[in-house]
């Protein structure tokens, strides 16, 4: 069958160039007379794949020279208890913003290793805004303090970079990082799962900057050091070979694409067109704060909750897919990463209309 449009949360879309050209290389990359996935991860020639991934990420995401930069595994989850390990540095607290799932997934595990102040808190709305700054406690004292910049499942987002004087900031970018410009230079940790916007589930991409390193409790596996895996280029254990491959075939994609600025202009016209036409709409709407919709994850719920299982059948039906929302929210969820080409967008949009006139 030819290939549809995939609207699922993570692992995503990927580009199409970026399958033709796995699928080309596959069974001998580069004149090896191998596949990428089983050449050592100490030879020359996956070597070179690991330094274009780190090189094309620090150009892409502009990243200062007193940032280093991580190819983990373990995902954004399991960050969310190495951060704590690595940074406390014998701080006894640190400030968590909860602004949904994900960031209240985070706290929970940080409340294992330190006192978690929540700084914002914004579930009584049902996670559908983001508390003004002006309201939030922040301990300047504390080790840091975290946010979740796009939440994935509730379809909040960010739209600037929170400011508390010298705190370390650390944020998980995981369905929104490359998907528009930031500033590094703001944060003390950007990290970030690859199954969104940089490629298939398997790549954990930590940014760290130079004086978070070195600080781990003694009690923590080497694997899980920052400072031992950065001595060893990320490869203290053997990485995952052909996941890095292919995020760096994404992040080469994004650089012939136009990187970040093309991607930004592309993903804010996308999202404009669907917020668009839910607004229009008499039967679709979206709960977010139109302050802090997401440019990545739109969710909407259909007025009679009753069509909710004919919508998503005839909508399979054409070729769209995984428009189920999560299962703590209902309704739908449209993830429209920087691989959802506008063609898919446009192709949902017309679908809802249909549906509408016919349902509705």
């Amino acid at each position: 069958m030819s290939r549809i449009f995939n609207f699922s949360a993570g692992p995503s879309t990927l580009p199409e160039a970026v399958l033709l050209k796995a699928q080309e290389e596959l069974l001998d990359f580069n004149g090896s007379g191998m596949s990428v996935m089983e050449i050592s991860h100490r030879g020359k020639a996956f070597m070179s794949v690991a330094d274009a991934l780190r090189s094309d990420l620090i150009e892409l995401l502009n990243i200062p020279d007193n940032y280093k930069v991580l190819f983990l595994q373990g995902g954004a989850t399991g960050q969310f208890s190495l951060i704590p390990q690595n940074i406390l540095n014998g701080k006894s607290k640190a400030c968590y913003v909860n602004t949904g799932a994900w960031s209240k997934k985070a706290l929970k595990e940080a409340q294992q290793y330190c006192e978690v102040m929540v700084s914002a808190n914004s579930e009584s709305s049902n996670f559908t805004t983001i508390p003004d700054y002006a309201e939030w406690n922040v301990d300047e004292q504390a080790a840091y303090l975290h946010y979740t910049d796009n939440e994935t499942i509730h379809g909040v987002e960010f739209q600037d970079i929170p400011e508390f004087g010298d705190i370390p900031l650390v944020c998980d970018m995981s369905s929104n990082i490359l998907s528009r410009a930031i500033d590094v230079s703001k944060f003390g940790i950007i990290y970030a799962g690859s199954q969104k916007n940089m490629g298939p589930a398997g790549v954990t991409i930590v940014i760290v900057r130079d004086d978070l390193i070195g600080h781990a409790d003694k009690r923590i596996p080497s694997v899980f050091d920052y400072e031992q895996q950065l001595k060893n280029d990320s490869m203290l254990n053997t990485p995952a070979t052909f996941n890095w491959y292919l995020v760096g075939l994404v992040l080469k994609w994004m650089k012939q694409e136009g990187g970040i600025v093309a991607m930004e202009q592309r993903n804010q016209v996308k999202a404009g067109k669907l917020y668009q036409a839910i607004e229009a709409s008499s039967l679709y709407s979206n709960p977010v704060d139109k302050k802090y919709r997401s440019r990545m994850n739109v969710p909407f719920v259909l007025a009679n909750a009753e069509l909710d299982k004919t919508f998503l059948e005839l909508a399979e039906k054409k070729g769209l897919s995984a428009l189920k929302g999560h299962r703590s929210v209902g309704g739908m969820r449209a993830s429209i990463y920087n691989a959802m080409p506008e063609a898919g967008v446009d192709a949902l949009i017309d679908f809802m209309q249909e549906f509408e006139r016919t349902h509705g």
